[in-house]
């Protein structure tokens, strides 16, 4: 046993010594701080200032700015600071960069969370290389896992030669993971610089794709690789640009005037999705009356079926508050698609625009109203359909183009659609084009159509001239006008109004115009609780 003294005595030498561990741990820890501090600062700076500044002054912000921009103020939570690339050839070990060129993270719009990434073109011009890719990967696993969306700004030269192969075999299963969320959680790419090769099927592969209008561009090959560039021809905003993209490729579904607009757009759109296909989306509460008559639209279209209008004006009349958020409004006018709200609930909007090409169906609308339609129903989003279409587009150009291959991926997405679909027919409803616009064969829930709608095989002067040909060659030259006028009319009554169809129960009902709102909103509220059971398979397929 020892004495008390010699109890003190080690005791007090056991504190001595825990105060100088403890003033070398204090020291040690201020240096790791210290030198955490400086890692994370060195990080912030990608490529270094004098790149981040030459960025800024060309008009386009850094990773950093547009992540600021896109999230709610102080929410977001950066992921892999520190990665770093590994290649040694080609004097990479010189310019080994924290975060590789590409800022990860997780963060809120308007109190929504969210996963996103920014690439950051100070550092290797936003190339995209084998850890540059995997990182983007691991945050899109990360968000599919969490089933919430995720947005990637996109800003880079393509894939990084100095990394070879792998830089490729880092994109592929980028690629694969994208593919892997499609139709699990929505999917936003802001394209705001140029994005060359692999990394444009990449920002291509999303839901929904924004180009900002003075520098966005996408390209599958280099201006600098692509003979019209070379000779002058076309330059590379001809090639790739916002403009081309939006108006022809149909890859851009908005263009923004500048970074803040590109941000406040993917909110936008957003705010009509869920978190994933197993939610519902948002509601959002208003003071229009479910229950408002809609007197403007007796006026809005004219008497004459031959004449245009425009139904964005009808769509308006019709929504909560007159808001609808229009897509792809720069490709294929002639057929209409956006998000909207009745009831506040979220809606799918497709409707026949009769102010362009007479609201006809051909190969780019077929395909445009297709994936909207697909997309709507693999997050939970009903459709509605506005419906004035005189038929398919006919020609050499769309046969030969394969509008029967496109207009049967019309059908087929509303036919395998599975949400709440309701059609209102505002006036024409002609041959095949009435059977691919969600008509009640193909399952739509509730179909309505105005007093002064037409449903038929073709249009009854068509009609009238191919039937009733010989009867009209064998009037008197002077009555054959006459007679053919009143066998349109004959036609019109027997076959083309939408009582014919009523009474086939191919028409829900037939209701006034103004009642327009009131009934669609009444339809929507009783199969927000539909289900549909569909047989096992695969998958279908598709005629791609």
């Amino acid at each position: 046993m020892w004495g008390e003294s010699t109890l003190a005595e080690n005791l007090t030498v056991s504190i001595n010594n825990r105060k100088g561990v403890d003033k070398d741990m204090s020291r040690d820890s201020t240096d790791a701080l210290e030198d955490l501090k400086y890692r994370r600062e060195k990080a912030h700076m990608g490529g270094g200032i004098k790149r981040q500044e030459s960025i800024r002054l060309s008009g386009r912000g850094t990773a950093r700015d547009r992540i600021r921009n896109l999230l709610d103020e102080d929410s977001f939570v950066e992921i892999d600071t520190f990665l770093t690339h590994r290649t040694t050839d080609h004097g990479m070990f010189m310019h080994e960069t924290l975060g590789d060129g590409v800022v990860c993270g997780h963060g809120m719009i308007d109190g929504r969370r969210i996963y996103c990434f920014a690439q950051d073109f100070s550092v290797h011009g936003g190339s995209m290389g084998e850890m540059h890719a995997k990182k983007i990967s691991k945050v899109v696993e990360m968000a599919e896992r969490s089933k919430v969306p995720i947005v990637g700004i996109w800003d880079g030269g393509g894939q990084r030669a100095q990394d070879g192969v792998a830089s490729l075999g880092g994109t592929g299963e980028l690629l694969d993971r994208l593919v892997q969320c499609s139709g699990r959680i929505p999917m936003i790419s802001l394209v705001l610089g140029p994005v060359v090769g692999v990394s444009a099927l990449g920002a291509s592969l999303a839901d929904f794709t924004i180009l900002g209008n003075d520098h966005g561009q996408l390209f599958m090959s280099s201006p600098l690789e692509t003979p019209e560039c070379i000779n002058g021809e076309v330059d590379a905003a001809g090639l790739g640009g916002a403009t081309l993209h939006a108006s022809r490729s149909g890859i851009a579904c908005l263009i923004a005037d500048d970074e803040e607009e590109a941000c406040a757009l993917a909110a936008d759109i957003l705010g009509f999705l869920p978190d994933n296909n197993m939610s519902s989306p948002p509601i959002e509460l208003t003071a229009d009356d479910p229950t408002r008559l809609n007197p403007d639209l007796t006026s809005l279209v004219p008497d004459n079926p031959n004449r245009p209008y425009d139904m964005v004006k009808i769509i308006e009349e019709i929504v909560d508050d007159g808001i609808f958020m229009e897509l792809f409004n720069s490709y294929a006018e002639n057929i209409i698609i956006g998000f909207a709200r009745l009831d506040g609930k979220t809606i799918g909007v497709v409707a026949n625009q009769p102010k362009v090409l007479a609201g006809c169906l051909d190969i780019d609308a077929s395909i445009k109203a297709a994936r909207f339609i697909r997309t709507c129903d693999a997050f939970n989003i009903p459709l509605v359909t506005f419906e004035d279409v005189p038929g398919f587009l006919p020609g050499v150009v769309q046969e030969w183009g394969g509008i029967i291959r496109h207009g049967a991926k019309l059908l087929f997405a509303y036919a395998e659609a599975t949400v709440p679909k309701m059609t209102l027919v505002t006036r024409k409803a002609y041959g095949g084009a009435y059977l691919a616009m969600s008509c009640k064969h193909l399952q739509s829930d509730y179909n309505i159509a105005w007093p002064t709608a037409e449903l038929a095989v073709m249009g009854a002067e068509g009609a009238v001239n191919i039937i009733h040909r010989r009867e009209i060659a064998a009037a008197a030259d002077d009555k054959k006008e006459e007679t053919r006028l009143q066998l349109v009319e004959e036609y019109k009554t027997k076959f083309g109004d939408p009582y014919v169809a009523a009474r086939n129960g191919w028409l829900d009902d037939v209701i006034e115009p103004e009642e327009s709102r009131m009934r669609l909103i009444r339809a929507l509220r009783i199969l927000s609780s539909k289900r549909e059971w569909s047989p096992p398979k695969k998958h279908g397929n598709i005629p791609l």
